[in-house]
């Protein structure tokens, strides 16, 4: 795949609709309640007993934030009461110990990702609680073989906390920064200083962490292509291993906190394509690999050499370079990927707390993954990780031949082709620099459950 990305914005106007973002597939609104815990403790079984039982993965949800954000969407818990995470630490736990005796301890964990929520609401006597219980339980790694990462409020911690975070055995960290304008900031209600943005990349940096990430919002109440410019500008200078630019999806109608934005300071909707624009450009010019989405990298990054040599994978926390492993979803509304299974926790804590003090899982939903969508998985994936659907290859796993079950995706993907965003030959699907901003769309052709799903989705551009 070629490291151009043109920015043609007719196309990428025509293109911007809502669609899923496939880290996973089928996509979550497919996910059932009837599939309960004894099917994930089946899907467990069935993945020990696999002829090469994959690594572990976890994801560990942190719901609280000491104050609110208006622009999130995530499930949070906003208080200052300590206590509360104190007593959701010790539930974690439980639900870490009863997850645990479900995997063979022949199996390693190689990945962790701690989200939220603030992840470092937790202080760092009770993250080291939290590693000691998921090692006890899965059996972490070597160090040379684990990434674990974890997303950072740089308002929550201080140069020295960052140094202890690393002694934990985190080798990645996520800081969120969204954007340094003062204005858009005190729009959104979330202040941070551009000082104490760089006080901690440096201090990552000294302790050695392998990769710091930065996310970034476009489209945020105020925002100018002349103010994002600074932002990025300033990102730029810091120079992140990785940075992630998120596009701002603003549904009031869905969630509560977004309506606390005044209406008249939403910028119009042709500012976030203008917006876009300038991040490609600047990014790009600035020597970051576009990785797929809204992830840029450094070319030496893991991500970027994982892009090039073909081993780019995608999960629920977006691209990865450990993405396949049997990924365990581990607190209220964690997901995961056990076997041929998808599964997710429940979303009020007071359930969650429920579940386990009659010792059961707190899985609320599933979905257990037919033949077909083993084989759409594997198209989605090949398309949104390698930008190349390779026929000979999908037809040797799956038994199939390619232009015969997918007769009507690629008659739908013509018209991509008749705007020079993706080349179909008699062997394989390929997509063109100018459609690499488009991917999602290409992939939507190959869902079979697109066209009767409830889901609401982002825009795919």
């Amino acid at each position: 795949m070629q490291d151009t990305l043109p920015f043609i914005r007719p196309l990428v106007e025509k293109y911007d609709r809502p669609g899923p973002r496939y880290t996973s597939y089928p996509t979550a609104p497919q996910f059932q309640a009837a599939f309960a815990e004894d099917d994930y403790r089946a899907a467990a079984e069935r993945s020990n007993r696999a002829a090469s039982p994959k690594p572990l993965s976890a994801y560990v949800h942190i719901p609280f934030c000491e104050s609110l954000c208006y622009y999130c969407a995530c499930n949070k818990i906003i208080t200052h009461n300590r206590q509360r995470a104190a007593e959701y630490l010790a539930w974690l736990k439980r639900e870490i110990a009863l997850q645990g005796a479900l995997f063979d301890e022949s199996r390693r964990m190689t990945q962790l990702h701690l989200g939220g929520g603030t992840p470092t609401y937790l202080d760092n006597d009770q993250l080291g609680e939290l590693m000691a219980a998921l090692d006890a339980a899965f059996h972490f790694a070597a160090p040379e073989e684990r990434e674990f990462s974890l997303e950072v409020d740089p308002r929550t911690v201080t140069p020295a906390q960052i140094h202890e975070l690393y002694a934990l055995g985190f080798n990645r960290l996520s800081f969120g920064v969204q954007d340094f304008d003062t204005r858009v900031q005190e729009a959104v209600n979330r202040i941070q200083s551009e000082e104490q943005v760089l006080e901690l990349v440096a201090a990552a940096r000294e302790a050695g962490f392998q990769s710091v990430s930065v996310d970034l919002i476009y489209g945020l109440p105020l925002q100018t292509v002349a103010s994002f410019d600074e932002t990025l500008a300033k990102i730029i200078a810091l120079r992140p291993d990785r940075i992630a630019t998120y596009s701002y999806a603003h549904l009031p109608e869905l969630f509560k906190a977004q309506r606390l934005i005044r209406p008249e300071d939403m910028p119009p909707p042709e500012r976030k394509i203008e917006l876009l624009e300038l991040i490609i450009r600047r990014l790009t010019a600035a020597g970051y690999v576009y990785i797929g989405m809204d992830h840029f990298a450094l070319p030496e990054d893991e991500l970027s050499l994982a892009r090039e040599n073909g081993t780019l994978q995608r999960n629920f926390q977006g691209y990865s370079t450990h993405a396949d492993c049997d990924l365990i979803g581990l607190g209220n509304t964690a997901i995961g990927k056990v076997g041929d299974s998808y599964s997710q926790n429940v979303k009020e804590t007071a359930q969650y707390q429920a579940r386990l003090e009659q010792g059961r899982l707190p899985v609320m939903r599933g979905y257990r993954l037919n033949a077909d969508d083993v084989l759409r998985r594997d198209v989605i994936n090949a398309l949104m990780c390698h930008g190349r659907i390779d026929f000979a290859a999908i037809e040797a796993a799956h038994g199939i031949v390619f232009r015969d079950t997918f007769a009507e995706a690629l008659e739908e993907l013509t018209e991509m082709v008749d705007d020079g965003l993706l080349s179909i030959t008699d062997t394989a699907i390929e997509v063109l620099p100018a459609g690499r901003l488009m991917m999602r769309n290409a992939a939507m052709a190959f869902d079979a459950y697109l066209s009767h799903s409830t889901g609401r989705y982002s825009r795919t551009v």
